[in-house]
């Protein structure tokens, strides 16, 4: 049995290699400030995209994406909002998605535009 922690980052790895063969530019992998973290940061064309993975054996337990709540939302946002400005790129446009990876039967769902911060 595979503990949460090791499942996580067999599903980032995942999603970072499934972003790259979709032509993104990954820009920072478990960017991390005290406020939060984001799993993937990555750029296509104009945009830079704040990606949350979440990794479920299976549907059991429902949908992955349902864990990014409104909490979690908030911590992505503070967490964004500094990446943005330590790499001076607060204007360009700026996107959340939720990827979610299920190991049984192996899926990868990419939700595009999964939420908005203000």
């Amino acid at each position: 049995m595979m503990d949460n922690k090791k499942k996580g980052k067999i599903g980032e790895i995942i999603s970072a290699c499934y972003l790259f063969l979709k032509g993104y530019e990954i820009l920072e992998r478990n960017y991390f400030i005290k406020g939060g973290e984001i799993d993937i940061v990555a750029k296509k064309r104009d945009t830079i995209i704040m990606v949350e993975v979440k990794t479920r054996t299976d549907k059991s337990y429902g949908e992955a994406k349902e864990a990014v709540n409104y909490y979690k939302q908030k911590h992505l946002g503070l967490a964004a909002k500094c990446f943005l400005k330590y790499r001076k790129t607060e204007n360009m446009k700026v996107r959340f998605d939720v990827i979610e990876v299920y190991l049984k039967p192996f899926r990868i769902n990419h939700i595009k535009h999964a939420f908005e911060i203000s």
